[in-house]
């Protein structure tokens, strides 16, 4: 980072509490997210297109469990 701004808000931000910086992390990332229809539109065709081939038996699900157990190791 080569902003001195932007250094200086990290600084400031790595100070805040857990919650905090989640909080700040989310605003962030929200003044981001620009609705797009046609992302929309494709994100809702793969989700259709994933849970047709679910029920075909072509794909298998993996339990809930298993999938935060690999990201909560040590």
């Amino acid at each position: 980072m080569h902003n001195t701004t932007v250094v200086a808000i990290e600084s400031q931000a790595r100070k805040l509490t857990p919650l905090a910086r989640l909080e700040l992390v989310d605003a962030i990332l929200s003044s981001l997210d620009e609705p797009n229809q046609e992302l929309d539109r494709l994100w809702s065709q793969e989700a259709e297109e994933r849970l047709a081939a679910y029920r075909r038996g072509e794909m298998k699900a993996i339990p809930l469990d298993e999938v935060l157990a690999k990201y909560n190791k040590p």
